[in-house]
């Protein structure tokens, strides 16, 4: 397999990963957070960054992960 093919697959599964925490989030729990908080929510559907968005929404990754939760999103590897 190529690097081009692997990069092609690569960016199959994280889109994938993507349409998956989309679909499943808890739109109207995001849009009722602090303004921090729901971009950060935002960020980590987009990304699955739970690292960075914990980071985004001033909380602890533990505190960012129960409140992912609560959202609904799933943990999408």
């Amino acid at each position: 397999m190529s690097i081009n093919e692997k990069f092609s697959k690569w960016r199959r599964l994280e889109e994938e990963a993507r349409k998956i925490r989309f679909e499943n989030a808890d739109w109207k729990f995001i849009n009722k957070q602090s303004p921090r908080v729901r971009e950060a929510l935002k960020f980590y559907v987009e990304t699955g960054d739970l690292y960075v968005a914990s980071r985004i929404a001033g909380l602890t990754i533990e505190e960012f992960n129960l409140l992912r939760i609560k959202a609904n999103i799933p943990n999408v590897a």
